[in-house]
């Protein structure tokens, strides 16, 4: 959904509510590796992998792991999730509220899997979600947060496939790919700020 004016929250609470029931607007669920580490994207999407170190130590890990449960990866000021009390909960359906170049558009993604492994030589915790058909894309991003036990290392990952989905996003398809390489960089530092700054 595309408008000029920041949508009325009836109108997101309405597009949320219409998306609920909608099916997923891609085959491969489970292509980023979620639930096993091991991602398999399918041919024809575009594939986006980026990660950073924030830190050391376990407690930082836990913040990390705050920081997602408050879906912080979101917070960039242009890109906001409706509602970030969403639980991170596989079925869950969420909207994102992107804004760029004066437009405000609505795009709907549900939770396909979760991750939460606290034991092991490497914590994991996250979430990947896949887009609906009102998405600018068709695919699945995942979200991590690992802690190496080994060397004390704390790193935010997040693995993507994508392909354009909306008349638009074909039609602008290298700004589309510049927006999904800002909302990574931003989303990172999103993260490191949501870590090292007090709650």
């Amino acid at each position: 959904m595309l408008s000029r004016a920041r949508p009325s929250d009836a109108a997101i609470r309405a597009f949320l509510a219409r998306q609920a029931g909608r099916p997923l607007s891609y085959a491969e669920v489970g292509c980023t590796g979620a639930g096993d580490g091991r991602p398999r994207p399918p041919a024809g999407f575009n594939v986006d992998h980026h990660r950073a170190v924030l830190g050391q130590g376990t407690a930082l890990f836990d913040r990390a792991v705050e920081a997602m449960r408050r879906w912080a990866q979101f917070r960039l000021g242009w890109v906001e999730l409706c509602y970030p009390d969403a639980p991170l909960q596989a079925g869950v359906t969420v909207v994102i509220l992107v804004r760029v170049l004066g437009i405000h558009w609505l795009n709907a993604c549900r939770i396909v899997s979760t991750v939460d492994e606290a034991s092991g030589p490497v914590r994991r915790f996250g979430f990947a979600y896949g887009t609906l058909e009102e998405h600018g894309e068709r695919g699945e991003e995942r979200f991590l947060v690992e802690h190496d036990e080994h060397s004390g290392e704390v790193a935010y990952d997040i693995f993507a496939v994508s392909r354009p989905n909306h008349l638009l996003a074909r039609l602008g398809y290298p700004y589309a790919r510049r927006v999904q390489g800002r909302f990574a960089r931003d989303s990172m530092g999103a993260m490191r700020s949501a870590v090292t700054s007090p709650p």
